[in-house]
């Protein structure tokens, strides 16, 4: 077997590396030296350990030798606003909406036409590559026009997006727009977007309509939107219940709503195509509903942390049977990576924890497993995509390890251990390389 150290830009390609991911059929998969086969396809042929190979199966005469590198399922973050990645960072402990007015809608304004999202979209999704990030759910602004460049951008970039349109009625930044019209006119922008963009590039693009949140939209614009996306066979995504005077505002707004769950399942929301981002305040009833109806979650723990808006019980979610996956939550969310996702999540259950809550926090690689397979499956991607296996698509990270160690050449073998590191000290630079359906992504550094 002869060795390169370039990562390859396109499939075929056979990288040796050690691989640690979730498998579909539980458990996980921890090769300290492996081999991961890409066809011509970008479809993942073969896994399994070097000496699989040199014992004659399936020979192989060249591999990308990537080692000391861990090689793993591209990372799926189930939540994040495009036009905002700007302002990560700023803003924190102010409660939901007040941030909304001082920091969000006057960034989203700007983010105007074409052009604007011509010069954020390209560097959004090379940073979200860099985080190792391969699938990304995102909100984009009320302006169409800037949906068209940044799908544009995704399309050129290689990076799976499914992205849809701010749809706001009851409120809105737009100071252009005649408010007579601006439900009629989100609409059928949104169904033209949808149109244009759901199923491009062979299926690596999709469309979400986007109703911003109960506060922002009327129950006909949740009502049409929410058929819209049944009747196209697109997602649906929305906020619920992260931040206590939010639930408060949705229930003087909408008095005939048994709660924020209701209002949703009143408009047609729920299911299993729908992800609704946060769901930190969910009462016994709206839990039951929302698992009732197969809808998913997408758990943003750092933004929720950031502007104080709670914890959520996940683990009580998980055992009632919510599908949940990690969402970044930029720019509310202080940095796109979902390893610093995971850690933040892991502190958040820990406290529950100490406050007495009995119930099993995740593991570190049950944290993988969520950040990766589990966000494939809120997308209903899982099939395609979320692991490192045989017939699935090549959406694959290369992380280096050694950025993590507390001291350099300090290694741990234990895959939970070294997931451990990943997650609690994660390295800005630590993403070496990824790659979408085997196409290297433009953003990470390589160093050799």
């Amino acid at each position: 077997m002869t060795a390169s150290r370039t990562p390859p830009e396109g499939p075929p390609f056979t990288l040796r590396a050690r691989i640690l991911t979730p498998l579909g059929s539980g458990g996980f998969l921890h090769e300290t030296d492996g081999l991961v086969e890409v066809d011509a396809s970008g479809r993942i042929a073969s896994v399994g350990s070097v000496d699989q190979r040199a014992d004659g199966v399936g020979g192989v005469e060249v591999a990308i030798d990537l080692r000391p590198l861990v090689l793993m399922p591209g990372l799926v973050d189930l939540h994040a606003h495009l036009p905002q990645l700007p302002n990560a960072g700023l803003g924190a402990g102010l409660h939901l909406l007040t941030w909304l007015d001082r920091y969000i809608f006057p960034l989203e304004r700007e983010f105007d036409d074409a052009a604007a999202a011509e010069r954020l979209a390209p560097a959004a999704f090379r940073a979200f590559a860099s985080a190792g990030t391969t699938t990304a759910l995102l909100y984009g602004a009320v302006f169409a026009p800037s949906l068209d460049a940044a799908f544009r951008a995704a399309a050129s970039h290689g990076i799976r997006a499914i992205i849809g349109k701010v749809m706001m009625d009851r409120l809105t930044y737009d100071e252009a727009i005649e408010p007579a019209t601006i439900l009629e006119t989100s609409l059928r922008q949104s169904a033209e977007l949808c149109e244009r963009w759901h199923g491009a590039e062979d299926g690596r693009l999709g469309y979400a309509f986007t109703p911003r949140f109960a506060v922002s939209c009327s129950m006909e614009m949740l009502r049409e939107s929410a058929s819209l996306a049944r009747s196209t066979g697109a997602w649906w995504q929305t906020h619920i219940s992260e931040d206590l005077r939010e639930i408060v505002t949705v229930r003087r707004l909408f008095p005939e709503a048994i709660d924020y769950a209701d209002v949703y399942d009143r408009a047609g929301g729920l299911g299993e195509r729908t992800v609704l981002a946060h769901a930190v305040h969910l009462s016994d009833r709206e839990l039951g509903r929302l698992v009732e109806t197969g809808t998913r979650v997408a758990h943003c723990p750092a933004s929720n942390l950031f502007l104080a808006s709670g914890v959520m019980p996940l683990a009580r979610y998980l055992e009632a049977g919510l599908t949940v996956g990690l969402g970044s939550d930029v720019a509310a969310g202080p940095e796109l990576s979902i390893f610093a996702t995971m850690r933040a999540g892991a502190y958040a259950q820990s406290a529950l924890h100490v406050a007495g809550d009995t119930r099993t926090v995740l593991s570190p690689l049950e944290w993988l497993r969520m950040g990766t397979l589990g966000g494939a499956r809120v997308l209903g991607l899982d099939d395609r995509i979320g692991s490192i296996e045989v017939g699935k698509e090549a959406d694959l990270i290369a992380v280096d390890p050694r950025l993590t160690a507390p001291i350099p050449e300090l290694d741990v073998e234990d895959p939970a251990d070294l997931m451990s590191r990943l997650m609690f000290r994660p390295h800005p630079s630590m993403v070496r390389a990824a790659w979408v359906r085997g196409q290297r992504l433009e953003g990470p550094e390589w160093v050799a």
